[in-house]
């Protein structure tokens, strides 16, 4: 089942007022559905000219490998050639740090991912967790 515009609509919204609440930088969110095409993207105003792309490349890089970007990070510490080449596959859209979340339905059911950046990986990681939970779906970060 693919994540519905009104799901990523509330993901967004939801992960950008988690960011205000917690006095984060300016985030852009990107939403994928589970084949990665781009149901929805929004970044805020004065958000800098590469996070919609980067936020891309984390929601990309979770769809691509099947598991969230905080896991990515930690097999690209292990595996730096494996993820490179990865990475090179998926033509450089590939962001391997925390913010790049699965997500999947009260069954478990891949719908899609999104990928945050603006501010530090683990707050972009929380403000798409916390976007995820307002759209009563589930995440998966590892």
């Amino acid at each position: 089942m693919s994540i519905l515009l009104a799901q990523a609509k509330t993901i967004i919204e939801a992960s950008i007022a988690k960011g205000r609440d917690l006095g984060m930088k300016p985030l852009s969110v990107v939403v994928l559905d589970e084949r990665a095409s781009l149901v929805a993207c929004m970044s805020e105003d004065g958000v800098s000219q590469m996070r919609a792309k980067i936020a891309h490349g984390k929601a990309n890089a979770a769809i691509a490998l099947g598991m969230g970007t905080r896991a990515l990070m930690n097999r690209a510490e292990q595996q730096a050639y494996f993820i490179q080449a990865m990475n090179g596959l998926a033509g450089g859209d590939m962001v391997p740090v925390p913010g790049g979340v699965l997500i999947r339905d009260a069954a478990g059911v891949l719908m899609g991912s999104v990928g945050i950046s603006g501010d530090t990986s683990d707050n972009d990681e929380a403000a798409a967790l916390a976007g995820i939970a307002a759209a009563d779906l589930s995440a998966e970060t590892g």
